[in-house]
């Protein structure tokens, strides 16, 4: 294991079958954020009038939302994915690995969706990241 905790040497790899056949690794992350995923609801509850509460599983979907540079050449996966599901009016899925060295932990993302896209990047002194959301249908842990 790795002595630092840092983000630097974090691998992404995304595959869309239909599109990117070959797994992609994402490059050009923005300087303080590479991705973040939002907290699960791990149980559905349900509180009655008279105060008893009732709880249950159900499954949740993953949303993770990458942020790259507004030159990263991964943006083309992005644009690809977008542009091609625009035209041909369908949705392509995708999965993807997520490796990170420091914690020596992996994760893989299943049945992804492209939920959120950020078609051009925002324009100040410098041009700022874009980012684009994936939402998956599970992220799986797996400790190397």
């Amino acid at each position: 294991m790795a002595t630092t905790i840092t983000g630097a040497n974090a691998i992404v790899t995304l595959q869309i079958p239909s599109l990117f056949p070959v797994p992609q690794q994402l490059q050009g992350f923005a300087a303080d954020d590479i991705f973040d995923t939002d907290a699960l609801e791990s149980a559905e509850t349900l509180m009655g009038v008279d105060g008893i509460m009732s709880a249950g599983f159900v499954f949740v979907p993953v949303n993770q939302h990458y942020s790259l540079q507004a030159d990263s050449p991964s943006n083309f996966i992005f644009d690809t994915w977008w542009a091609t599901q625009q035209l041909l009016q369908d949705l392509f899925l995708a999965n993807a690995v997520v490796i990170l060295p420091a914690i020596g932990t992996k994760w893989a993302l299943t049945k992804g969706a492209l939920v959120s896209y950020k078609p051009i990047t925002d324009v100040k002194k410098l041009l700022q990241p874009r980012r684009h959301t994936i939402r998956w249908q599970s992220a799986i842990p797996q400790v190397s």
